[in-house]
């Protein structure tokens, strides 16, 4: 009976998760880690990229620049500095060409990549921005979609994290993450 009852238990934790979406700044917001959509370099850039870089301010860049950069859809780790969380992971998201190179499934290795690291330094509470659909033209009716499935399934009967939360710069953004959440 107690094994059957810790089983169950387990069970329920592991549907804990709690996927928020919210409207504001990710470089306020504190978290574990917050992920940044970086570009391949790491050395900081436009969009939220720059406002990561900006305040964590300039060992955020000395830290990148031994990193030797990143490809599209992994990610990699620092130290966040002088933002309110433990780390920042960086992932350069695909450039939309129009869905013929791959994007949707740069995209999902994008969040996978990012959800891996965060769950081996044991980040519980992770923000996400929308990757890719700033500078890089990602359609946001699709973006959404693949952000939140791929979570899902990442965390599907794991008990890895307390919150995944999707912090969105603009109104327009964060519906489409609500409307992509509910379906």
């Amino acid at each position: 009976y107690s094994d059957a009852l810790r089983l169950i238990c387990a069970l329920e934790r592991k549907c804990n998760m709690e996927i928020k979406i919210t409207l504001g700044d990710i470089t306020k917001v504190p978290a574990d880690a917050i992920v940044n959509a970086a570009n391949p370099t790491l050395l900081g850039g436009g969009g939220v990229d720059g406002a990561i870089h900006a305040a964590a301010g300039p060992e955020l860049l000395a830290e990148c620049r031994t990193l030797g950069g990143c490809d599209t859809g992994d990610a990699k780790i620092t130290k966040a500095y002088r933002l309110p969380a433990q780390y920042v992971i960086h992932t350069p998201g695909p450039v939309w060409r129009d869905g013929d190179d791959c994007e949707e499934e740069l995209l999902a290795d994008c969040y996978k990549s990012c959800l891996k690291l965060a769950a081996e330094h044991g980040c519980r509470h992770v923000t996400f921005p929308s990757i890719s659909t700033g500078l890089f033209r990602f359609p946001l009716s699709k973006a959404a979609p693949i952000a939140v499935r791929t979570i899902k399934e990442f965390c599907k009967n794991k008990d890895i994290f307390d919150c995944i939360e999707f912090v969105c710069f603009d109104e327009k953004t964060k519906k489409a993450y609500e409307t992509a959440l509910e379906d």
